[in-house]
């Protein structure tokens, strides 16, 4: 079976789906998730997220492996969804309206 990310972070697996390269694709998917959906991607990967920083710290951009990025996307999107779990509660910011992320250039990779 083909796997997503290191094997060190075998756990994180059942959530590929938030390994996504754009910050618009990440603020996409949070906003289409449930906060249950938010809950599980966050309760697993936050407790990951200082081995995984220590983890890509020895990684260099010339040498990355698909693994490795798709472990660096997926704590990109970790942080895109943590303000909804750990203050507003909802996937969207709350009074905003129709809200957006716009890059003008995506961080290469």
């Amino acid at each position: 079976m083909a796997t997503v990310f290191p094997a060190e972070f075998a756990a994180l697996e059942p959530f590929a789906d938030w390994a996504v390269p754009t910050e618009k694709a990440r603020y996409a998917k949070r906003i289409a998730s449930t906060m249950d959906e938010l809950d599980a991607f966050y309760n697993s990967a936050f407790p990951l997220l200082a081995s995984g920083t220590d983890y890509l710290r020895r990684v260099t951009m010339a040498d990355i492996s698909e693994e490795d990025k798709h472990l660096l996307w997926l704590f990109c999107a970790l942080v895109t969804v943590a303000f909804s779990v750990e203050a507003w509660r909802q996937p969207k910011v709350p009074d905003t309206g129709a809200a957006s992320i716009d890059s003008v250039v995506e961080p290469a990779v």
